[in-house]
């Protein structure tokens, strides 16, 4: 039976159920706003429309009061929304075209672009690939409407990390960027003897390829239900859509009304033409070249004939396709299982843990037998959840020290946990290490898991009592951090030991070099072919030492005094300095040097250039400025390597310092973390078979560091290796040595790398 009902200015009209709308009816607030459709016990429930009185309309379904299952959404701009809702907001496939006529077809999430989709700009502009909170993050592929196209990884609406740019004319580059400068190493391919015109054909007919679950089509909503009931609110929030916002022109972003701000602007950073020879068809010029924020530092141009300039393109991609530094391990991958059985154990091992109030470690917390051991069946127990991996035993060795450990680190439980056992996963290092050992990267860059040899994990035990008395006594110890020592042992017997620790470049800053110093000669240096963006160097390709302010350097020599008698005292050698320098570009460049994208710019239109000219496209501020520590305008939370004290620099009245790199960010300077430096480097000089210029000599750079493989004991076996190398070799030179010799040479190595300023 259908009735009116009149309550506060609002009217009903349609089935009731006890005088509350229950059926089929109109409701029309005091404003305007009417809606026609289904009710549930007083919800808009069911199939409906809603008009509200500024004009927009939504048609579609409706759960418990919300726009929630499939339903299109019209705006007076001429914006029009058709996909899935959930909770009023844009979630799951769906298409918008805005008023603009850019048209985004993909996955949403609250109302925003996330998962895989396609951006097409009015202009011509395309983008396909993965999204993340509005902007394009993740793999992806950019095409201009002149034929520029980029394929490679994207952060935050600007191209971060590896990629290649192919240009309309043929040639291409592949290389590294950050925040969508070139930021690191690459090669330029340049366009061959073929005719401009016959470029622009080829790249036109090639067919961009990404993942197969990255198409989309509008086609998929004809066979979405219209009826998906969920609990929502009572009433829709007139001001529903008001929400939005323009981000930052300088990268792509989300603009609810308006669509995304057109990359067109981002051709910055791309190469110019130059080396292509036009006279010759057989000859071309390769340049490999290196940039820190967009300026070239460093280039070597190669000449190639016919078919070899074909061989050394595929040389190069293979090269590019092994720099790739970890990979997401992900179901059927064969670390999968080991990678979940390490995120059950850890989570079970903290969770027990944690409760348990916090005391000083007795002697009975160390040693083999302080361990928990548990038994994870797929189909759970009362204590173990059920999971989707093998059955194992898992040991959790000296849990309660290592929960001190944590504290003493200033590490929260939860983020510990979520760090390494959240929905993310780990990544795999591509690249094991000497040893043989698997490396894993937890999603979120703070921690590295490594498998232990069994005698490794022995040392570890053995020397954890000492290790935790010096690291407690000693803040800012450049020693590794340990914060878990674990054993996964599968069916069948077979065992695998885990070590967790803090990663020592978890920074938001790019490493553009990475070296492993021990000190010694004897096959200390690295094949130039085998060298890419992630190679971790050796002492002789160091090619730079290091200047700093005073009280870092007294501070910095202190600690690596105080560590290295510390690992002689445990007869530990073998160990190293890990050193990643973050260079910034010469700040004399930005008068000197044409802005990146000035080179082999697409011709555009004077509407294209109107509409970019109030965009910053000139190089970035460049420089290390050390100021006056302020805790409110830095992160002061550990890190997954520091918890030490800001150190103090002489330059500043021996106040504590932060370090400000203009553009970039403000940092906390501690020992080993964020320490800023002045890198002289030597000229190169002219390579057989090619033109090397290394273009400047000294550099400001941003120092991270600290002490690793700290698990090799001096034992029987390395004597006998000793004494084996010192018939072939010089004994000085080679690593393996007494662990006295070995802490003293170490020391004074890094002291020659390290000078001090007279």
């Amino acid at each position: 039976m259908s009735i009116e009902i009149i309550l506060n200015g609002d009217m009903y009209f349609g089935d009731v159920k006890g005088m509350i709308p229950h059926g089929k009816g109109k409701y029309t607030w005091s404003d305007g706003t009417v809606y026609e459709g289904c009710w549930e016990e007083g919800k808009m429930t069911g199939d409906g429309r809603i008009t509200w009185s500024s004009g927009v309309s939504y048609e579609g379904d409706f759960s418990g009061g919300y726009l929630d299952g499939f339903g299109k959404l019209t705006k007076p701009d001429g914006s029009i929304y058709v996909g899935s809702w959930r909770f009023n907001n844009q979630h799951g496939i769906g298409r918008k075209q805005y008023s603009n006529s850019d048209i985004y077809d993909g996955s949403w999430k609250e109302g925003v672009h996330e998962g895989n989709g396609k951006y097409a700009w009015c202009n011509g502009n395309m983008y396909i690939g993965n999204w993340k909170g509005g902007s394009m993050c993740g793999r992806g592929v950019m095409k201009w409407m002149n034929g520029d196209l980029f394929d490679g990884h994207w952060l935050n609406g600007y191209r971060q990390g590896s990629g290649v740019y192919r240009f309309e004319d043929g040639s291409y580059y592949f290389g590294m960027w950050t925040k969508g400068l070139k930021d690191g190493q690459g090669m330029f391919y340049p366009a061959r003897s073929r005719s401009h015109s016959q470029s622009s054909r080829s790249l036109g007919k090639k067919k961009v390829l990404i993942s197969p679950n990255s198409s989309f089509r509008s086609e998929r909503f004809k066979d979405m239900k219209r009826s998906i009931s969920r609990s929502l609110s009572e009433k829709i929030s007139i001001g529903l859509f008001n929400n939005s916002g323009r981000i930052s022109s300088k990268r792509v972003s989300l603009d609810e009304d308006g669509g995304i701000g057109d990359p067109a602007f981002d051709n910055t950073d791309i190469l110019s033409n130059e080396g292509e020879s036009e006279g010759d068809d057989n000859v071309t010029d390769v340049c490999e070249r290196e940039y820190i924020q967009g300026v070239l530092i460093k280039e070597m141009s190669k000449s190639y004939a016919g078919s070899s300039y074909k061989r050394e393109q595929r040389k190069f991609q293979m090269k590019e396709m092994k720099k790739k530094p970890s990979l997401d391990i992900f179901a059927g991958h064969k670390s999968y299982y080991l990678m979940l059985n390490l995120q059950l154990g850890i989570r079970y091992t903290v969770g027990k843990i944690t409760p348990v109030p916090l005391r000083e470690v007795r002697h009975s917390d160390f040693g083999p037998r302080a361990r928990l051991r548990m038994y994870f069946s797929r189909k759970g127990s009362q204590l173990t959840p059920s999971h989707s991996s093998v059955d194992f035993y898992w040991k959790d060795y000296c849990p309660m020290v290592f929960r001190n450990l944590r504290e003493l680190f200033k590490l929260d439980a939860a983020d510990y946990m979520m760090s390494i056992c959240g929905d993310d996963g780990l990544r795999e290092l591509s690249s094991p290490g000497k040893s043989g050992s698997i490396f894993y990267l937890s999603h979120d860059d703070r921690f590295v898991i490594k498998t232990l040899r069994t005698s490794e994990l022995q040392v570890l035990l053995k020397m954890l009592p000492s290790y935790y008395n010096h690291v407690r006594a000693h803040d800012n110890t450049l020693i590794t951090k340990f914060y878990g020592l674990h054993e996964i042992t599968l069916r069948g017997g077979k065992k695998v030991e885990f070590v967790v620790m803090g990663n020592m470049f978890y920074t938001e800053l790019r490493i553009h070099r990475r070296y492993d110093l021990k000190g010694s000669h004897q096959g200390r240096s690295t094949n130039k072919d085998d060298i890419t963006e992630g190679t971790t160097l050796k002492d002789l390709d160091l090619a730079y030492d290091f200047h700093m302010d005073k009280s870092l350097r007294d501070a910095l020599f202190k600690q690596l005094y105080q560590d290295c008698m510390f690992l002689e005292s445990q007869r530990i050698i073998d160990y190293s300095l890990l050193l990643g320098l973050h260079f910034r570009a010469p700040k004399h460049l930005k008068g000197h040097l044409v802005p990146p994208d000035a080179f082999h710019r697409p011709h555009k239109t004077p509407a294209d250039d109107s509409s970019t000219c109030h965009m910053d496209l000139s190089i970035p501020p460049k420089g290390l400025l050390l100021v006056t520590h302020e805790p409110s305008s830095v992160d002061t939370a550990p890190g997954p390597h520091s918890r030490g004290c800001t150190m103090r620099a002489y330059s500043v009245g021996d106040k504590e310092v932060d370090l400000l790199l203009p553009g970039t960010a403000r940092l906390r300077v501690q020992l080993g973390v964020n320490m800023p430096a002045q890198a002289n480097h030597k000229v190169s000089q002219e390579v057989s078979g090619s033109q090397e210029a290394e273009l400047f000599e000294v550099y400001d750079v941003v120092l991270y560091l600290g002490i690793i493989d700290i698990l090799q004991e001096y034992n029987m076996r390395k004597k006998i290796e000793h004494a084996f190398k010192s018939v072939r070799h010089d004994p000085v030179s080679i690593s393996v040595a007494d662990p006295k010799f070995y802490s003293k040479r170490f020391f004074s190595f890094l002291e020659k790398i390290f000078p001090a300023d007279m």
